[in-house]
C-alpha cells in the first residue's frame, strides 16, 4: 500500500534528525482497515514546538514526499494538524506536530514509527488514551431547539439549510448515538455502512431529505423518532428531559405539515 511505502520512507528520513523525539502512525493503520481510499494518520514529536509556525511545519512536510498542498486544521479544531496532499503518488496525509507533553492526550494508542530513547513508549505506558464521548445531557438540552429550528428553515422555504442542518444531526447526535448503541466509537457518521447492522443504518438513511417540505418533513419526523429510540436505548434516568420544549416543538411540527405545500 502506498500509505505504508510512505511512512517507511518518512521514517528513514526522519529517524537521523536530533529534532525528532518520535514518528507514530494511527488511524486506519491500527485496525488493518488501510485501502486504496485511505488516507494516512502521523504523528510527528518534537523537542520544541512546532505546530504555532506553519513554516517550520511546513518545512517538515516538504521532506517527506512530492507536497502539492498543504494547510493546518483549525476548521476540525485541530491548528496542530498539517492536511497535505502528495503526488506522485497523490495521497492525503495528517501530520499532527505534538511536543512530548502533549502526545500523552491522545484518543487512540499509536504504532510508534521512530521513538528516541523509548520516551513515547514510556507515555504510552504511563497513560491511558480516552476517546471523547457525547454527553447525553448536552444533546437532550439541544435536541428539540435543534428540530424547531429545522422546522424554521422548513417553513420559510429555505430547503438547502435545512437540508445541511441534517447533516449536522447526523454528524454529531444520530452517527455517534448509533455507533455507541453497537458498541463502536463515536465517530460520527465514520464507516456506518459497514459498522451499523442493516435496521440501524436504515433508520440513519431515512433522515436523508430530498428537496422538498414533504420529504424534509418526513426526514424531520424520522429524525425524532430515532432519537426517542436511542434515548431510551442509552439514556439513564440521570438524564434530565425537556418535556415541555418537546410537546411544543411536537406542535409546531404539527402545524407545518398542515400548512400550505411549496
Amino acid at each position: 500500500m502506498i500509505q505504508q511505502i510512505f511512512a517507511q520512507n518518512a521514517t528513514k528520513i526522519l529517524e537521523s534528525d536530533e529534532s525528532v523525539i518520535g514518528l507514530a502512525v494511527g488511524g486506519s493503520w491500527l485496525s488493518n482497515e488501510i485501502d486504496e481510499f485511505s488516507d494516512l494518520d502521523l504523528i510527528l514529536v518534537t523537542k520544541e514546538k512546532r505546530s504555532t509556525d506553519k513554516s517550520k511545519m511546513l518545512q517538515y512536510a516538504s521532506l517527506l514526499g512530492n507536497l502539492i498542498s498543504a494547510f493546518t486544521g483549525e476548521h476540525v479544531g485541530e491548528p496542530r494538524v498539517l492536511i497535505c496532499l502528495y503526488d506522485k503518488p497523490l495521497l492525503h496525509v495528517d501530520i499532527k506536530f505534538l511536543t512530548l507533553d502533549e502526545f500523552a492526550s491522545r484518543v487512540e494508542n499509536p504504532i510508534l514509527l521512530i521513538d528516541r530513547d523509548n520516551q513515547l513508549q514510556q507515555i504510552l505506558d504511563q497513560t491511558e488514551a480516552k476517546f471523547p464521548y457525547p454527553d447525553y445531557q448536552w444533546i437532550e438540552d439541544r435536541f428539540w431547539t435543534w428540530m424547531h429550528y429545522a422546522l424554521l428553515k422548513i417553513g420559510r422555504g429555505e430547503y438547502l439549510e435545512a437540508l445541511d442542518f441534517f447533516g449536522f444531526l447526523r454528524m454529531v447526535v444520530f452517527g455517534p448515538l448509533l455507533h455507541i448503541k453497537n458498541k463502536n466509537l463515536p465517530r460520527g457518521v465514520r464507516k456506518v455502512e459497514s459498522q451499523l447492522p442493516a435496521e440501524d443504518f436504515n433508520l440513519l438513511k431515512g433522515t436523508i431529505a430530498e428537496y422538498n417540505k414533504t420529504s424534509l418533513i418526513t426526514a424531520l419526523e424520522n429524525a425524532i423518532a430515532l432519537y426517542k429510540n436511542l434515548r431510551i436505548d442509552l439514556y439513564t434516568e440521570n438524564i434530565k428531559q425537556n418535556k415541555k420544549a418537546e410537546d411544543a416543538v411536537m406542535q409546531y411540527l404539527a402545524k407545518i405539515k398542515d400548512s400550505r405545500s411549496e
